[in-house]
């Protein structure tokens, strides 16, 4: 059976993106230095970081809204240096969608078309073709004010895909959306994307929205990339403090390296107790260290277990199927624990103490001096 060529998945066999070194000074400070990544044709990769770390400037220096001193970004081995940013041909989606407000959906979606001088019925037929992609049959004769968030999001995606970009750039789309029509957009966009077959770049702040939509992602921190790798591997296998607590919840216990053999670590933990790693770290003995372990990663029980860490259960929130326990050592510290809601060791009705035990198999390790005062775990913004 022959099977139509979708004239944009040729397109973007050959639209792969270099960024090497970029860098960009706002006045004499930097705001990103020594950038580099790569995303290969067709696949969607996310800049992923807090506000103010440069991701979105990166965005703008390859839409070609920024000049790029020193550096270098280059698009099917072509340096973009030389070319304007409206030449580039890239479709691009803003947090505020920048729909036109006299514009139907229609004549927003065809806009770019109507620039490059499409014929009346070809451009017609286009627009036809993109409103049924994204599923806006009926509304063609609206405009942006009578649609919803989550529609006008859809034009702007029509919009930017109007005319097979080399590129798709996305800044921050479903920061504006409620919490449940941006995980139904998040799975439409994916489903797009890979329809189409279009070399994408998302910038956002929302981890969840990072790991559910790219392929790969780049955490950026303080202008500098700290972790390129797939959504898995940035989560399970973080190559720093910053990128483990910033992909999710990660409780930190202060230790000392007490003895390394070939085919372990004992670690005394700052309450007093120890904790053996079915590792060798490459670190000398009384290295401190931090500690990291998300809450699924802890299992707790009522009596004492190898690893186990005497804890009080302040407090125990339900969260869907789950309930999340928050912690506190003997020495204060405060971690998080992860049950089901039913068959929870913790009674919420007489808390008590318990006894907790890290995955030593998933406990991540850093050096003490990677701790960064101003840091925040969970960042809201």
């Amino acid at each position: 059976m022959h099977h139509p060529v979708d004239r944009s998945q040729v397109q973007a066999k050959t639209n792969n993106l270099v960024v090497r070194g970029l860098t960009h000074y706002y006045g004499s400070a930097p705001a990103v230095e020594d950038v580099s990544f790569e995303i290969a044709a067709g696949e969607i990769v996310a800049l992923l970081g807090p506000s103010g770390c440069g991701k979105t400037t990166v965005l703008r220096a390859i839409a070609g809204l920024l000049p790029v001193r020193p550096g270098m970004i280059l698009l099917a081995e072509t340096d973009l240096a030389p070319i304007p940013g409206r030449a580039r041909g890239f479709g691009m989606v803003f947090q505020n969608y920048a729909l036109f407000p006299h514009m139907t959906v229609a004549e927003n979606i065809g806009y770019a078309l109507s620039c490059r001088g499409w014929p009346r019925e070809r451009k017609r037929a286009r627009v036809a073709e993109l409103v049924a992609t994204v599923q806006l049959e009926g509304l063609e004769r609206r405009l942006p004010r009578e649609l919803s968030g989550g529609q006008q999001q859809r034009v702007a995606v029509a919009r930017a895909i109007a005319v097979d970009p080399a590129l798709l750039l996305l800044d921050e789309p479903f920061a504006a959306l409620d919490r449940a029509l941006r995980i139904d957009l998040q799975v439409e966009l994916a489903r797009l994307q890979r329809s189409l077959g279009i070399t994408t770049l998302i910038v956002t702040h929302d981890q969840e929205e990072a790991q559910s939509l790219a392929d790969r992602i780049v955490v950026m921190n303080r202008g500098r990339v700290e972790q390129i790798g797939s959504p898995s591997e940035v989560y399970d296998k973080p190559a720093s403090l910053f990128v483990n607590g910033f992909m999710g919840y990660a409780s930190r216990i202060r230790a000392t390296v007490e003895a390394i053999t070939a085919t372990e670590t004992t670690l005394l933990v700052s309450t007093g107790e120890t904790l053996t790693l079915p590792r060798p770290l490459s670190m000398r003995k009384g290295s401190r260290v931090v500690l990291t372990t998300r809450p699924e990663g802890v299992a707790l029980g009522r009596e004492p277990s190898p690893g186990g860490l005497k804890a009080e259960v302040l407090m125990s929130i339900p969260h869907g199927p789950n309930v999340i326990h928050s912690l506190t050592l003997q020495d204060g510290t405060e971690i998080k624990a992860t049950e089901p809601r039913h068959g929870s060791v913790v009674d919420p009705a007489d808390p008590g103490s318990v006894f907790a035990t890290p995955d030593t198999k998933r406990l991540h390790v850093f050096p003490e001096e990677d701790v960064q005062p101003d840091f925040k775990a969970n960042p809201e913004t």
